[in-house]
């Protein structure tokens, strides 16, 4: 994912709200069938971490590859996941893919 593109999602992520908690039970196997079905159904899903705050990158990230799902960004305790769907909800200008 290029940076234009990037931008482009994280425009459009500004307004949802996280649907996926990550708790002090950590990220396991019910944490990936969340994000997975909101991935599913929405494309561009918010993961708030309300515990282990300290290790927010590398979750983000074996959460990204757990999902096939591509990072967007890390705001704070926030990440954002991007994945298209086959229904293509969100659909980026093809200028930004260059």
């Amino acid at each position: 994912m290029n940076s234009k593109t990037r931008a482009y999602l994280k425009s459009l992520a500004h307004p949802i709200k996280p649907t996926v908690m990550v708790g002090k039970g950590g990220v396991d196997s019910r944490i990936y069938a969340s994000l997975d079905e909101s991935l599913a159904s929405h494309e561009l899903v918010k993961v708030k971490f309300q515990a282990q705050k300290d290790q927010v990158r590398p979750l983000s990230e074996d959460l990204a590859t757990n999902t096939s799902s591509q990072l967007v960004s890390i705001i704070g305790f926030i990440a954002t996941f991007y994945r298209p769907s086959d229904e293509h909800l969100i659909v980026i200008p093809k200028e930004l893919l260059k």
